[in-house]
């Protein structure tokens, strides 16, 4: 059609009262050509030199190498444990994650954990004005807590679960900046692309209908995201294959909205004290294709030295 004739069928219309279905360039963008692919989920290795941790991380990181995957993605809780322990420990710790992580062999994204946040807790004896306090040691060793990034035509997105509160302790919570930032990424996606989300804290679990109701309640909730639902709001109309979560260090699914909300078991399985409600030290294998996310639980072999600690 050209330009005369264009405007001739556009005059039409409004002489009739209807309008132009022309839709805007940006809903009007087709979802990226998709390819199979698979991942690997490594979550809370709670990686500290007791109790074999150092030797069961790596257990878990080398069998992982053995499988084809494209990268891997760390679910949060690197090591174990930085809230509490002075910044030299911390340092340490991650020190000998670095190490550990070079077993695998792949490339690693990251996603930031409660215990990976550095002197937190007033115990720690570290400073809120300290260099590394909070989150800039996790910040100074892999990069910024939330972002995206895309894959075989799958757009990921890595959230920053961790609120630090007023009296120097944590929850979970996605703070406003990063809900502003998660609309924009989401606004400029094509229309239909596949979306994988990772966290740490839970977004969605049952969690709480497996274990014994607490004497008193917490002060802060620090077992799921306390907004979750501004987050899950923002899901709605895109195509989310699937959120992908930590923490908790238990196998389970939920389906929220047709959306699977995946929790992993944890690569020290029950802090190292053998397996937790069931679920040994392990991680998740995660294979993409045909607009869906399938997992399966590979376990590392690694056997406690401790006693259960459930």
């Amino acid at each position: 059609m050209n330009s005369t004739s264009r405007r001739k069928f556009l005059t039409l219309l409004g002489a009739t009262g209807l309008s132009a279905a022309i839709p805007s360039p940006a809903f009007a963008a087709l979802a990226p050509s998709q390819e199979p692919f698979t991942f690997l989920f490594l979550t809370d290795a709670h990686l500290q030199p007791e109790l074999n941790g150092v030797i069961g991380t790596d257990m878990a990181f080398k069998k992982g190498r053995n499988i084809k995957a494209d990268f891997a993605i760390n679910g949060g809780d690197h090591v174990f444990d930085s809230l509490a322990v002075p910044t030299k420990r911390a340092i340490t710790l991650f020190d000998l994650y670095d190490k550990s992580e070079q077993d695998l062999g792949l490339k690693m994204y990251h996603t930031i954990g409660n215990h990976d946040v550095c002197g937190v807790f007033p115990a720690s004896g570290v400073s809120e004005d300290d260099p590394l306090y909070g989150k800039k040691l996790f910040e100074q060793r892999f990069g910024k807590t939330y972002y995206s990034f895309d894959h075989k035509g799958h757009h990921f997105i890595v959230l920053d679960t961790i609120g630090i509160t007023y009296d120097r302790s944590y929850e979970g919570r996605v703070d406003a900046k990063q809900l502003e930032w998660l609309a924009a990424d989401l606004a400029k996606l094509p229309v239909g692309t596949p979306i994988i989300v990772t966290v740490h804290i839970p977004l969605v679990t049952a969690f709480l209908a497996y274990v014994p109701e607490p004497p008193l309640p917490p002060p802060h909730n620090g077992l799921s995201v306390a907004n979750a639902n501004q987050v899950l709001d923002l899901f709605a109309g895109h195509n989310v294959l699937g959120v992908l979560q930590g923490h908790t260090h238990v196998n389970e699914t939920v389906i929220w909205k047709g959306v699977p909300y995946i929790t992993s078991g944890a690569v020290c399985g029950n802090w190292w004290h053998g397996t937790r409600l069931g679920t040994p030290e392990g991680f998740t294998v995660v294979t993409v294709a045909n607009g869906k996310m399938t997992t399966r639980y590979e376990t590392s072999g690694f056997k406690t030295i401790a006693p259960e600690n459930t």
